[in-house]
């Protein structure tokens, strides 16, 4: 039986804001940003209906399973602190550059990165994207960082332009073809 969300209370300021690893533990609270965000976010292309339909239990056991067994090197979950409440995340995995361009410079792959609507607009994103960039770089040895956004998220694209990131021109269609939920996606991306 999955539990509901309970509604935060409002964000108060503190100086105590922060990036780090997700850890056993910290699973519910992500599948519960993610499912805020993407409510906040997604309700119109989506639909309500889809998003209904996706169960916080079995978000909550798939986030698990990405914070204490990633697939390999180079996966990783990081989460945003606002003194002791989780308030953002981010989900990067490695990728390597196509055959064609010969670079054999590994790069990553932000697959997620979502803060919860009440904290957005201080800094947690940008702290989020900056911890990615420093990881892939510094362990990584990555040469570069990229993202797919929903096509005409503005606020998105806004936040990753201002970052360095660019519209690279690559498109990709999710859903089937026909299907009034297919969704278009932008690759954007940055050397780092």
């Amino acid at each position: 039986m999955s539990r509901p969300l309970i509604p935060l209370t409002p964000l108060g300021p503190t100086s105590d804001v922060s990036v780090r690893p997700a850890v056993p533990g910290d699973e519910r609270e992500v599948a519960r940003v993610q499912l805020a965000a993407w409510r906040d976010t997604l309700a119109e292309t989506l639909g309500d209906a889809v998003l209904d339909g996706i169960d916080p239990e079995q978000l909550t056991s798939q986030w698990a399973q990405a914070i204490t067994a990633p697939p390999g090197p180079g996966y990783r979950v990081l989460v945003a602190m606002h003194g002791p409440r989780l308030v953002g995340f981010a989900s990067v995995a490695p990728v390597t550059a196509p055959a064609e361009t010969g670079d054999e410079v590994p790069g990553g792959e932000i697959l997620a990165l979502e803060v919860l609507p009440e904290a957005r607009r201080v800094g947690h994103g940008s702290r989020l994207l900056a911890a990615v960039v420093d990881l892939l770089r510094d362990e990584d040895r990555a040469g570069s960082v990229q993202t797919w956004v929903l096509a005409g998220d503005a606020v998105r694209e806004q936040f990753l332009g201002s970052a360095g990131l660019d519209d690279m021109g690559a498109v990709r269609r999710l859903g089937s073809e026909g299907d009034p939920r297919e969704v278009t996606e932008r690759l954007w991306a940055a050397a780092i």
